[in-house]
C-alpha cells in the first residue's frame, strides 16, 4: 500500500475504496470483513465520534474554541467513520458515490427549496400541492417521512 505522505488534493470515494480494499487485503481481513462485522464497528467508531462533543453543548462552526489537538483526534474519528462506512459499501456492492449523488436528488424532491428554505420542519411537517385531480384535501397532502419507500407492515 503507498504511503500516507500522499496528499489529499483529488480524493475520490472510488480511491478511498480501493486502498481500503488493498489495506484489508495484505492484512488478510476480508475474513473479518462481513457486513454485520463493518457496520459494528461503524457504530462503535460513530461512538467514540459523539464522546468527543458529549458534554460541550452546542459549538460554533470552524471550531474556534478547540485545541489543535482536540481537532486532530476529531479529524481522526471521522476519518474512522468514513473508512468504514467506504468499507462497508464496498462489501456490501454499493457505489457510495452513486448512492449519495441518488439520495440527494430524492431530498431535492422531498425537501423543495419553496418550502423548505429556512425550515427545520420534519417532512411530514411540509404540504405540497398534490397532482391528483380531485383530491379531498384541496390538493395538498405532507411529504411522507419514509423516502417515498412503501413498507409491507403498514408504516
Amino acid at each position: 500500500m503507498t504511503g500516507v505522505a500522499e496528499r489529499s488534493e483529488g480524493v475520490t470515494l472510488e480511491g478511498l475504496r480501493k486502498r481500503m480494499a488493498e489495506f484489508a487485503k495484505e492484512r488478510d481481513w476480508d475474513q473479518f470483513h462481513s457486513p454485520r462485522n463493518l457496520l459494528l464497528a461503524l457504530v462503535g467508531e460513530v461512538g467514540e465520534l459523539s464522546e468527543i462533543f458529549q458534554w460541550k453543548g452546542e459549538v460554533p462552526r470552524g471550531l474556534p474554541d478547540w485545541e489543535d489537538e482536540e481537532k486532530e483526534h476529531l479529524g481522526e474519528e471521522l476519518s474512522d467513520v468514513l473508512l468504514y462506512l467506504v468499507r462497508l459499501s464496498d462489501i456490501c456492492g454499493v457505489d457510495l458515490g452513486k448512492a449519495a449523488l441518488r439520495k440527494l436528488e430524492i431530498n431535492a424532491i422531498k425537501y423543495p427549496v419553496k418550502l423548505c428554505k429556512g425550515s427545520s420542519k420534519k417532512p411530514t411537517q411540509i404540504n405540497v400541492p398534490d397532482n391528483k385531480e380531485g383530491s379531498s384535501n384541496g390538493g395538498v397532502t405532507a411529504i411522507s417521512n419514509s423516502d417515498s419507500k412503501s413498507r409491507s407492515d403498514g408504516v
